[in-house]
């Protein structure tokens, strides 16, 4: 099969499209021939050396969410079968033609939601869901906070933030984003070219109840004032960094909770409890266009590297994917 391979450690230039075998086919997973892919932060690290796979995960091939049809099933399956529509999430190797994933991992694609856009959806959705509702505790018109709210996580965050009727406010270096992202429900936005300028921007606000920080650094301790008491900051992203400076007795007085977490690394178990989220809550949602993924472009699998500068550049608003037919 065809796959994206990481030569070494590097830029963009390592990356290289070669012949790997099909990967094998154990007992209640299926293998997924691979349509399109997502292409996230965490692949650019990946490639870079500084995010490895985790334990009996190809190193070499990235990738953490696909949509694809079902080419085989193993022994034992009996909730999907061959020729049927799915998507979901990965620990690696979804830039390849085929993947193998177990069952319960696998999750049906909506009726009238294309492979394609349905690729835009696990990492973004479920990362989104996870961190404000599960992870943050979000209840129904409570305040919201999140940090790059152009990007693919940020705009799945505040379409699930609406969808639970709050109030959104989102952050962002550039008004184009901002505007963007009213068109999906963003209710304010505020303009923030750095994280020294993020206090200033956040002051004339009302506090916020649950912040969802895709960001990381500095913005963790500056949006500290900005939070209502018994504030909960989930922090996802480090793309700002991965220290910040806290005023611990502010954390105390007003009894926030700040929040770390990740979906990579988790055990069968809970990638399985993600895959139910998915199938249960946000197929439903996106059936009903309460929510609906947001697209910014797709690329062939021979210009995987000009993706990954695409998306290092920060420009982007909403998902990358690879077409692998």
């Amino acid at each position: 099969m065809r796959a994206v391979v990481i030569r070494e450690p590097g830029d963009e230039s390592v990356l290289t499209i070669s012949e790997r075998p099909q990967p094998e086919l154990p007992p209640y997973h299926v293998k997924v021939r691979v349509r399109f892919a997502g292409v996230n932060r965490a692949d650019l690290l990946q490639r870079m050396g500084v995010y490895p796979a985790p334990p009996g995960v190809s190193p070499e091939i990235p990738g953490l969410e696909y949509a694809g049809l079902i080419e085989e099933v193993g022994s034992g399956v009996t909730s999907l079968a061959p020729g049927q529509r799915v998507f979901g999430l990965v620990a690696g190797g979804a830039y390849a033609e085929f993947i193998v994933v177990h069952e319960r991992e696998a999750v049906p694609i909506p009726e009238g939601l294309s492979e394609e856009l349905a690729a835009a959806v696990p990492e973004a959705f479920v990362t989104a869901y996870d961190a404000l509702v599960v992870r943050g505790g979000l209840r129904p018109g409570e305040r919201v906070l999140i940090h790059a709210v152009g990007s693919g996580v940020g705009t799945a965050g505040v379409q699930i933030a609406k969808a639970l009727g709050c109030h959104v406010t989102g952050t962002s270096r550039t008004q184009d984003k901002l505007t963007r992202a009213g068109e999906l429900g963003l209710d304010t936005g505020l303009l923030v070219e750095t994280a020294q300028s993020l206090p200033n921007a956040l002051r004339a606000q009302p506090p916020f109840d649950v912040t969802l920080d895709l960001v990381g650094g500095p913005y963790v301790g500056n949006s500290l004032p900005a939070m209502n008491s018994r504030g909960r900051i989930v922090v996802v992203g480090l793309t700002g960094g991965t220290q910040s400076t806290l005023d611990l007795g502010r954390l105390l007085a007003r009894r926030l909770t700040i929040v770390g977490t990740v979906l990579r690394s988790r055990p069968i178990e809970e990638k399985i409890e993600a895959a139910e989220l998915l199938r249960r809550t946000l197929c439903p949602w996106i059936s009903r266009q309460l929510i609906k993924p947001v697209l910014e472009r797709t690329f062939p699998l021979e210009e995987v590297a000009a993706s990954h500068r695409l998306l290092a550049s920060n420009t982007t608003f909403g998902k990358l994917l690879l077409s692998i037919d």
